[in-house]
């Protein structure tokens, strides 16, 4: 009688293959801290994002400063052309994203408004609770009747909240059903760890985003030309209105800031600041190095308005330590 041989069962290659397999994670695993070029952003495909293949990325310049030198506690600096992240420093991080918010603001109004000469008239709820909480203003008054446009610079250029609150108002009906659109622009492009509570950017504990995510909605909102135009302005004057028949003059919180610094073999060409004391000096910029553009989100530095603006500091130091 022949007996049938067992064969042992091959726990020798089974460990081996588990030792791979946790080698292989342990190298995927992201750092909190990381510089290197990272094609994961996003691009706009059917009114939603999809991820860009590595295979189809260019190899990005190489960026000299290192994360831990910057004041910013959060940032990520993204090559717009192709969404490749080229720096990021607790960039997945939870934040408050302060007036940066009205970036969001912005270009839900300008995809819901069908008329930006529309003329939108401040009411009461416009102005409720803002000088309490001593959010920034533009200047328009109780009662006066604003194009839909110069309201949008309003809130991007001096950060004016009733400036935001207008146009939230007179798209939704209120701010809180306005805020129910912001937050389905952040899902339908892909900002997965962000939440809204407001439309101007007020600090409010479940208000709160990642330095990513904000990326994603900067380089989705500079598709837009309207966007972009008042994204990128220094300056503007609006139309006349019932209480100012010489119209107001805004000025970009950012080129003030900027002071006429800028950088080598570039120019930084637009931005939008923040700040509260919860989230600290905050930025959104866009610039052209060379014959790329590039956007920087960071937040997180020290100061305040009356300090040194570290937040400027940085985009200062980081854009001119792109490869050229």
């Amino acid at each position: 009688m022949v007996r049938k041989v067992k064969r042992k069962k091959p726990r020798i290659n089974i460990f081996v293959t588990f030792l791979l397999m946790v080698a292989i994670a342990v190298l995927a695993y992201k750092s909190i801290i990381s510089l290197g070029n990272h094609p994961i952003f996003k691009k706009e495909y059917d009114d939603r994002t999809a991820l860009v293949s590595s295979s189809k990325i260019e190899p990005g310049p190489s960026v000299s400063i290192s994360p831990d030198k910057l004041n910013s506690s959060n940032a990520i600096l993204v090559r717009l052309k192709d969404h490749t992240i080229l720096m990021q420093k607790n960039s997945e991080e939870k934040i408050y994203p302060a007036s940066l918010t009205k970036m969001m603001t912005a270009i839900v109004a300008i995809e819901n408004l069908p008329d930006l000469k529309e003329e939108i008239k401040l009411t009461n709820s416009t102005f409720q609770g803002l000088y309490e909480a001593n959010a920034s203003m533009a200047g328009f008054q109780l009662g006066e009747q604003v194009q839909a446009i110069d309201l949008l610079y309003g809130a991007m250029l001096p950060s004016g909240a009733e400036c935001s609150l207008g146009l939230a108002n007179q798209i939704a009906g209120s701010e809180r059903d306005f805020v129910k659109l912001m937050n389905q622009k952040a899902a339908d492009i892909g900002m997965e760890n962000t939440h809204f509570e407001n439309a101007t950017g007020l600090h409010n504990g479940n208000h709160y985003t990642t330095v990513k995510d904000m990326a994603v909605l900067l380089s989705y909102a500079l598709q837009n030309d309207t966007f972009r135009e008042i994204f990128t302005s220094s300056r503007h004057s609006t139309q006349p209105t019932n209480m100012h028949p010489d119209g107001l003059t805004f000025n970009s919180t950012l080129f003030e800031k900027l002071n006429h610094q800028n950088i080598t073999g570039g120019k930084i060409l637009g931005g939008k600041t923040g700040y509260t004391d919860e989230a600290g000096l905050c930025l959104a910029s866009l610039a052209k190095v060379g014959n790329q553009e590039y956007i920087l989100i960071s937040v997180g530095a020290k100061g305040d308005h009356h300090s040194e603006q570290y937040n400027i500091t940085d985009a200062l130091a980081v854009y001119n330590s792109i490869e050229k």
